[in-house]
């Protein structure tokens, strides 16, 4: 029997040094770059939870350099927003990893 290996097994995530380094804004309208939505709900309202949330959902799950964590994601939004987050379990497990205090604030 063959085993084979999905992608989201090995898909690549990119996870900051630091949550303090991530400087997006924290209110506003943010539109995303193609790059990292190609659909065509780009624009995305920060005041409104669930555009609040798919922002942070594509961001974090597209990116593929820091700098676009840094350019779009804020620390304090990501933190109130971490638990109701639908992502990869790989990509949660990476960042909870780095960040221990994201999955003890959902705890």
């Amino acid at each position: 029997m063959e085993s084979r290996v999905r992608y989201a097994e090995i898909r690549p995530y990119t996870v900051p040094a630091t949550l303090e380094e991530l400087a997006g804004p924290a209110t506003g309208v943010v539109v995303l770059p193609t790059v990292l939505d190609w659909t065509p709900k780009r624009v995305y309202d920060l005041s409104d939870d669930v555009d609040l949330r798919m922002l942070y959902e594509t961001v974090l799950r597209e990116a593929m350099h820091v700098d676009e964590l840094r350019k779009f994601l804020d620390p304090v939004l990501l933190s109130a927003v971490w638990h109701r987050l639908w992502l990869p379990p790989r990509a949660r497990s990476m960042w909870e990893g780095r960040f221990p205090q994201l999955a003890r604030r959902a705890a």
